[in-house]
C-alpha cells in the first residue's frame, strides 16, 4: 500500500459505544478503582465521607453548590477522583526526575503524569541536563525573590490562582502579592468563564449564577443551554431528574448529545441499581 493510501486510511475509533444510562454501576466501579488505586484507601475513604458535608470540605472537582441537607455520600464520580488524587500516597521524588528527562515527560499523557503522585520538595529546571533537580525551600524562595526584584514593575508579573486552593491558602497568596505591589491575579475563571461572565453581566447584571437549590425544587421549567452536567457537574443530574419526576419541563439545547442529559441511574438508589433501572433527566 502506498504512503498516500496509508495516510488516508480511516483510523480505528478508540472509544466503545455505550448504551447504558449515566451513573450506575460504571460510576460506582470507577470510584472504587480510583479509591483503591490511591494507595491510601482507608484515609481517603474517611476524606470522601467528609466531602461537601457540614464541618467537612468543599469538593475540588467542580463548583456545584452544597445543599443544607446532609447525607452520607455527597460526591460524584468526578469528585471522588479529584479527592483521591489530591490525597494520594504516591510520591514523585528526586529519583523519579533523575530517571525521566523533561522532554520524555512531555511525551506522556496527562493521566500518566498525574498517576505518578505528588511532589516531595521544590524542584528547579536544569537546562544542561534537561531534568528537574531538587532545591531547598530557602533557595527556592531566594530564586523567586530574585526574579521578582529584577522586574521593572510589579505589574509585569502575573500570579495565577486556582479554584482548587483552600480559602486560607488563597488569602495568604493574595496578601503576599498585594504587599509586593500588584493585584494582577488571573485565575482559572478567566480561562473557563470569561465569556459566560461577560454575557451574564449584560443579561442579568452579575457574572455568576443567581439560583439556589430551592429554585430547582420549585421551578416549572429549567433550561440547560450548552452545558454538559454529566461531564462537568454530575451532581446536577439528581435535581434535574427530580424536576422531571414532579412534572417540571427540563429543556436541553446542546450540540453534543450527552447521555447525562438523557437518563441517569442513581448509584445511591439500591432498587434502581439492582434492577438496572434509570430515570430521564430532560423532558
Amino acid at each position: 500500500m502506498s504512503t498516500h493510501h496509508q495516510a488516508d486510511k480511516t483510523p480505528t475509533p478508540r472509544y466503545k459505544p455505550y448504551k447504558g444510562a449515566a451513573g450506575g454501576w460504571g460510576a460506582l466501579i470507577s470510584v472504587t478503582q480510583h479509591w483503591l488505586g490511591s494507595d491510601n484507601a482507608l484515609k481517603n475513604l474517611r476524606m470522601m465521607l467528609k466531602t461537601n458535608q457540614n464541618g467537612g470540605f468543599d469538593c475540588p472537582g467542580c463548583a456545584w453548590g452544597d445543599s443544607p441537607e446532609s447525607g452520607m455520600v455527597k460526591f460524584c464520580e468526578n469528585g471522588a477522583k479529584a479527592v483521591n488524587w489530591e490525597a494520594t500516597k504516591r510520591r514523585v521524588d528526586p529519583a523519579f526526575f533523575a530517571r525521566y528527562s523533561v522532554s520524555s515527560l512531555m511525551e506522556q499523557s496527562d493521566y500518566w503524569l498525574e498517576y505518578q503522585g505528588r511532589l516531595t520538595e521544590p524542584m528547579t529546571y536544569d537546562a544542561e541536563t534537561d531534568r528537574y533537580k531538587p532545591i531547598s525551600w530557602d533557595n527556592a524562595f531566594a530564586l523567586i525573590a530574585k526574579h521578582l526584584k529584577n522586574l521593572p514593575s510589579p505589574n509585569m508579573a502575573e500570579f495565577y490562582t486556582s479554584g482548587r486552593a483552600s480559602n486560607e491558602a488563597a488569602y495568604l497568596y493574595q496578601l503576599f502579592v498585594r504587599a509586593y505591589g500588584t493585584n494582577n491575579f488571573p485565575d482559572c475563571s478567566n480561562m473557563c468563564h470569561e465569556a459566560s461572565g461577560v454575557a451574564l453581566s449584560q443579561s442579568v447584571g452579575v457574572g455568576k449564577g443567581t439560583v439556589t437549590f430551592e429554585d430547582f425544587e420549585h421551578a416549572d421549567a429549567i433550561f440547560v443551554l450548552g452545558q454538559n452536567p454529566g461531564t462537568n457537574h454530575p451532581r446536577m443530574l439528581e435535581p434535574l431528574r427530580e424536576a422531571v419526576q414532579r412534572g417540571a419541563q427540563v429543556v436541553c439545547v446542546n450540540p453534543l448529545k450527552e447521555r447525562g442529559l438523557e437518563r441517569f441511574q442513581h448509584p445511591q438508589h439500591p432498587v434502581e441499581m439492582l434492577t438496572n433501572g434509570d430515570r430521564p433527566t430532560t423532558s
